[in-house]
């Protein structure tokens, strides 16, 4: 690549760090001449690059948004975390899973064959949507994970608990987790590994984001089924509390509640409702403990008649036994 190739792609790599560039300050990161720089971003226009000029003494150089999409720029990073964006929209059934499969081709044949071996080795099973939910996994985690899965490899690894408090001084270290990773898992805008945890004989699964690998790899292991056979739904399932594969809540209970179908049901998720009158509608709802279940009822802040069963009855006398106490 010649000297003035590099530098172009060195100035375009600039502008789109940050909004504005002081044309002084982009000739000394450069180390060329002001008069250098506007003949490159001259060249850079050419090639469809919306780039405006400022004047005055703080005037420079800004990257806009324009009308076409020209050339674009990625480090090493930027492309693996796009084709890992693009690999999760192309099987999540947002309605653009066509087109996201069709630029995951288009971005891989001008990668370089290094990012490729990565991008090619990323297994991802898309599960439901997102819901406004985020947690950043970084990707060489996740290029580890599933390396991990496609070798059938047991994996050790450490994984952070939730707002866990940092460890005393002179505590032993927790001991990292073995596990036998079976898939990585895109879920409601957050990263999971699916495995089957060796030290307590079941399924998990883990945040990516709260995972640390540890190398090397140990011995090779024999994929074990999935309970039910389909991974979305296993998945789905255990975070329900279900560890049969059948995606249905483990506690499930009906209610009357006194308040209109229409107050009730933009709240119930996938639970379902049922019109008895203008002011009273039966609930039919689950939840992971009967504890959860009897919660959730009560957080719709009427009163409500439980029908069945009577395990559900009976986790709404505990609360208000301790609602009532903590009420003094």
């Amino acid at each position: 690549m010649s000297g003035t190739s590099q530098r172009l792609l060195a100035l375009l790599s600039l502008l789109q760090t940050r909004r504005d560039w002081p044309g002084q300050v982009l000739a000394e990161r450069l180390e060329v001449s002001p008069r250098t720089v506007r003949r490159d971003v001259d060249r850079l226009r050419d090639l469809g690059y919306p780039i405006t000029a400022t004047k005055g003494p703080d005037g420079g150089y800004r990257l806009d948004a324009g009308a076409h999409l020209p050339p674009l720029l990625f480090d090493d990073e930027q492309a693996v975390a796009l084709a890992i964006a693009l690999r999760t929209a192309a099987g999540a059934g947002a309605g653009v899973g066509e087109a996201a499969a069709r630029a995951l081709v288009t971005v891989r044949q001008v990668m370089p064959a290094r990012l490729r071996l990565r991008i090619d080795a990323l297994e991802v099973t898309a599960v439901g949507t997102g819901d406004g939910r985020t947690a950043d996994a970084d990707p060489a985690v996740l290029v580890a994970l599933t390396d991990a899965v496609r070798a059938r490899r047991v994996l050790r690894l450490d994984h952070a608990r939730a707002g866990a408090p940092p460890a005393a001084d002179g505590a032993p270290p927790i001991p990292p987790r073995t596990v036998e990773p079976h898939h990585v898992v895109s879920r409601h805008g957050r990263w999971y590994l699916l495995a089957w945890d060796l030290d307590r004989a079941d399924w998990r699964t883990f945040r990516a984001d709260r995972v640390t690998p540890r190398t090397p790899a140990g011995a090779r292991f024999e994929p074990r089924p999935v309970p039910g056979g389909d991974v979305a739904a296993f998945v789905t399932a255990l975070f329900k509390g279900s560890r049969t594969g059948e995606d249905a809540w483990p506690c499930r209970g009906r209610v009357v509640l006194d308040a209109p179908p229409s107050a009730v049901a933009p709240y119930v998720g996938d639970a379902t409702v049922e019109a008895l009158g203008p002011d009273r509608t039966l609930l039919t709802a689950g939840s992971w403990s009967w504890a959860g279940l009897a919660a959730s009822v009560a957080r719709f802040d009427v009163d409500f008649e439980v029908l069945d069963p009577p395990e559900l009855r009976d986790a709404v006398a505990v609360l208000a036994r301790r609602f009532a106490a903590a009420a003094g």
